[in-house]
């Protein structure tokens, strides 16, 4: 019996003449997850992308949880493969749903006809294979308004397909189909969910992280990679840049007002981010702001940050919770690593009192007290590449 996995793809099929634009995409990175199981075909076809396993060795719990975290898939099913009549349908059926059928369960049967030289039109298959089944295994029941199990039976062009369950996707958009940005990085809840967000939304990720040694450990920089490793699960390989900011963390402290460290830290950084951001062909940046979260998260603080980028600055965050934003982290598996008590570059020099409504031009003024050409050229010169992802 022949086990194969139907992929559903949600707005890509609201693509119109790009859509096989998006599923040759898609279709690039189920491979690109999937190949070290065997060999699979995976192809396009009538709305949906059916992947066959070509070795018997296959295993395809573990070939369903890898697609789980594809994005563009929105949904999937494993089915049989049927030959296209009606009484082998009904066999084939019942011998593929036995392990489930064996359980005192109510179920009804739903049929898609898009071959529609199929002799029975989609109410008659469901009849005819509904009754099979229920003659077969006279313990389940039919319910047609609230079933336990809603069976299904799809009559394609070249085959019949029986699938009983529907196993929810990533959702979302191909990755790279939006461009390609680089998230600003650090060891907390947010970045990492900023992150994910973007991949969804098809957006090819590079990673940007500032390690301020010896006031951040390597322990905190390897939280950093164990969290994108995480998030790469989903949004594929990428590269960690990892920026030396000691230099200029110190020189802020030296000579900066207390109230404004946190903000000129922040324009310095969003200066060297875009440089590193241009030089790998990125377009934009990604952070893990949320409105009013902490002092630089003020409109005027961000208003200012912003000023110091030349290229878009997107936060998926925005105008999320914070509880809203833990609850992706657990979905998504960071939170717990989020957690580790190792502290990021921002703790460092942290004002006791903050400026939440900055006026530019005093910003400007004490940014401009000194020179920072030569140290931001240093730090973007002395980035440590780190691949990052199961592919590298």
């Amino acid at each position: 019996m022949k086990e194969i996995i139907l992929v559903k793809v949600g707005e890509i099929a609201l693509k119109g003449l790009n859509r096989k634009n998006f599923e040759d995409l898609l279709i690039k990175n189920i491979k690109r997850k999937i190949h070290k199981l065997g060999r699979f075909e995976v192809v396009a076809s009538q709305s949906t992308i059916r992947i066959t396993p070509l070795d018997d060795f296959i295993d395809m719990d573990e070939t369903a949880q890898k697609l789980s975290k594809v994005f563009g898939v929105v949904a999937f099913s494993r089915a049989c493969i049927a030959e296209k009549d009606i009484e082998k349908i009904k066999e084939t059926a019942a011998e593929y749903l036995k392990p489930i059928f064996s359980e005192n369960i109510s179920f009804k049967v739903e049929s898609k006809r898009s071959d529609k030289k199929f002799p029975y039109g989609s109410p008659e298959i469901s009849k005819m294979v509904g009754g099979y089944l229920a003659d077969t295994f006279p313990n389940v029941t039919v319910d047609v308004h609230d079933p336990d199990v809603t069976v299904t039976v799809e009559i394609r062009d070249f085959a019949a397909y029986v699938h009983a369950s529907v196993e929810e996707g990533a959702g979302g958009l191909p990755v790279s189909c939006g461009g390609k940005a680089a998230i600003l990085i650090s060891g907390g809840i947010d970045s990492p969910v900023a992150a994910y967000m973007m991949a969804r939304r098809g957006i090819e990720l590079s990673a940007i992280h500032f390690a301020s040694p010896p006031y951040t450990s390597e322990r905190a920089e390897e939280k950093v990679r164990d969290l994108l490793e995480i998030v790469s699960d989903y949004s594929g390989k990428m590269n960690m840049y990892t920026v030396p900011f000691t230099k200029i963390q110190e020189e802020i402290q030296k000579n900066s007002p207390e109230e404004l460290f946190t903000i000129i830290m922040r324009r310095l950084m969003m200066n060297i981010a875009q440089r590193i951001a241009k030089n790998i062909g990125c377009q934009a940046l990604i952070t893990g702001e949320s409105l009013g979260q902490v002092a630089s998260q003020t409109i005027g603080a961000l208003a200012c940050t912003d000023e110091a980028a030349d290229m878009p600055v997107f936060r998926p965050l925005i105008g999320m919770d914070k509880k809203d934003i833990i609850d992706i982290s657990k979905k998504i598996n960071t939170f717990e690593t989020s957690c580790l008590p190792y502290e990021d570059c921002c703790t460092v020099f942290t004002p006791r009192h903050p400026r939440t409504k900055p006026k530019i031009e005093l910003v400007r003024k004490a940014q401009a007290a000194v020179d920072w050409e030569d140290m931001i050229r240093e730090a973007v010169e002395n980035v440590k590449i780190t691949p990052i992802g199961e592919d590298n």
